[in-house]
């Protein structure tokens, strides 16, 4: 059991910060190469990307705040002091995830770049591979029945 990402240094770079930002440039330049002439832009679609945008980081911010109440870690490949399963966490059991998509579907949407929509399902599946799966074995191994309670009430995504 690895206790501090440190022992690796590209631990820092796989986080899923990183791949957002990741599928954030790539949609703005293939938004901006490969318009191909398709366009959602409307007053309505940049609402919704503003509500794409701001709910993503709130549920990230209720998440990492709600971790913290806990006193448990927010970096993922480290191992959870605690099962949190209050607040935001009552809802999604990957609030921090969901809102990483959230804000990538609001971005496509504000830089009218239709043709980089395939990379929301792509993100969301780098997410649950490298990041989502990993961690639910963890706390398995560590909370076996709490977690497994956990996993009945809640879904993994919302």
């Amino acid at each position: 059991m690895e206790n501090s990402p440190l022992k690796s240094p590209l631990k820092w770079i796989d986080i899923p910060p990183v791949w957002l930002v990741a599928a954030l440039l790539a949609a703005y330049f293939l938004g901006q190469s490969q318009p191909w002439n398709l366009s959602i832009a409307h007053p309505v679609t940049q609402f919704l990307a503003a509500v794409l945008i701001g709910g993503g980081l709130i549920l990230m911010l209720l998440a990492i705040a709600e971790m913290r109440r806990q006193k448990t870690t927010v970096i993922p490949h480290l191992e959870a002091d605690q099962l949190v399963q209050s607040g935001i966490f009552k809802h999604s059991r990957n609030p921090i995830y969901l809102g990483d998509v959230m804000i990538l579907a609001g971005f496509i949407l504000r830089w009218d770049a239709p043709v980089a929509l395939p990379l929301i399902p792509i993100l969301l599946w780098v997410l649950e591979k490298r990041f989502v799966i990993p961690e639910e074995n963890r706390l398995r191994r560590k909370f076996r029945q709490d977690f497994f309670k956990y996993t009945q009430k809640t879904r993994r995504w919302i």
